[in-house]
């Protein structure tokens, strides 16, 4: 068994990664539906620097679930707002489910670590709280008095619900059911596409 020390040698990387890609496909996307924003202010780099958020890093050492900060874009630049902005919202999850599928796909210590913390960094950023991604999507589905009354309810105390849904546990609870669902499916789906290879493969 891996020493305390050593599987931080691992899991620190891992985490950063997640992150990382998380946060430069928000900016991506948005670049590429015409948004100069996350350019202007130095989002498109995989410089984990560039995307750590105080409050959101602390909780994260604290308790393994945290946040980053976010990717600042304008809608004002896309064609279709309201439809390009799930797509920036999706972006960031996406990107990190299919970091999971590719570690999955391979083998070692360092990929088992940032196969979890994708699917865990994914499933965390679709909770619908302000600023994580899912409060987007599910903006998406509301009209817009709903949206103006569920932000004014939830805005001013998200960043404490984070804090106490992570310290509780709680958002362990909520997402650990689908995060294994994930790499289950994950798992055998990416055995089936290599078994045709397992001949080649050392």
């Amino acid at each position: 068994m891996l020493s305390l020390d050593a599987t931080i040698i691992y899991r620190i990387p891992a985490l950063l990664m997640a992150l990382t890609v998380h946060e430069y496909a928000h900016g991506a996307m948005s670049t590429h539906l015409g948004d100069p924003t996350p350019g202007a202010q130095g989002r498109l780099t995989m410089n984990p620097l560039a995307h750590l958020d105080i409050i959101g890093t602390l909780v994260l050492l604290l308790v393994g679930f945290g946040w980053a900060k976010p990717v600042m874009v304008d809608s004002r630049y896309y064609r279709h707002p309201r439809h390009d902005m799930m797509k920036v919202a999706l972006a960031g999850p996406l990107a990190n489910l299919f970091l999971c599928f590719l570690a999955l796909s391979l083998d070692g210590f360092f990929l088992q670590w940032l196969s979890l913390y994708n699917v865990w960094f994914a499933f965390f950023n679709l909770v619908p709280l302000p600023p994580l991604d899912g409060f987007k999507v599910l903006s998406y589905f509301l009209s817009p008095s709903a949206q103006y009354r569920y932000a004014n309810l939830v805005g001013p105390y998200s960043n404490l619900i984070l804090i106490v849904l992570c310290f509780t546990g709680i958002i362990g609870i909520i997402i650990s059911p689908l995060a294994t669902l994930y790499l289950r499916l994950a798992s055998e789906v990416s055995y089936l596409l290599l078994t045709p290879f397992a001949f080649f493969l050392p």
